[in-house]
């Protein structure tokens, strides 16, 4: 497994990956949306970039994440915002390794911290996610404009 970020021609993969996200979570994201995700994802604007996971040639995971500044420190903080393994993949540690690139990446560029949700219930993510810390006690608050 090779663990690397997302160049252009991943697209059509990383949209497929995509795709089966917004599934599982039930939502839907404008085509316009998508297509500006993509390519901030790929230039690395506002902080986001994109990590991949690939297995014999085939991109088969991904990491959407979003360095940013924090408040309580003076180093960049990175938020996982979205992480996805395609279901023929699961099983294999992609989604671990996809989550240890990322906390390697913290420690070599002096990030300060990483973070990431998910649903309650998501208990097959949970139990990745509890091999590198448990959750904590926050309650997330929510406004859409």
């Amino acid at each position: 497994m090779l663990i690397r970020d997302a160049l252009p021609n991943d697209e059509p993969s990383w949209r497929k990956l995509w795709n089966g996200y917004l599934a599982f979570y039930q939502a839907e994201v404008p085509e316009d949306v998508t297509l500006k995700t993509w390519e901030r994802l790929i230039r690395k604007q506002d902080g986001l970039f994109c990590r991949v996971a690939e297995t014999g040639g085939e991109v088969c995971g991904f990491s959407l994440s979003v360095l940013h500044a924090g408040t309580w420190t003076t180093a960049p903080v990175c938020y996982l915002e979205d992480l996805f393994v395609s279901p023929d993949h699961r099983g294999r540690g992609i989604g671990e390794a996809l989550i240890r690139d990322l906390a390697g990446m913290a420690k070599s560029q002096g990030w300060s911290r990483l973070y990431w949700h998910t649903q309650a219930g998501n208990t097959a993510a949970r139990s990745v996610y509890d091999r590198f810390t448990k959750a904590d006690d926050f309650v997330r608050y929510r406004l859409f404009f």
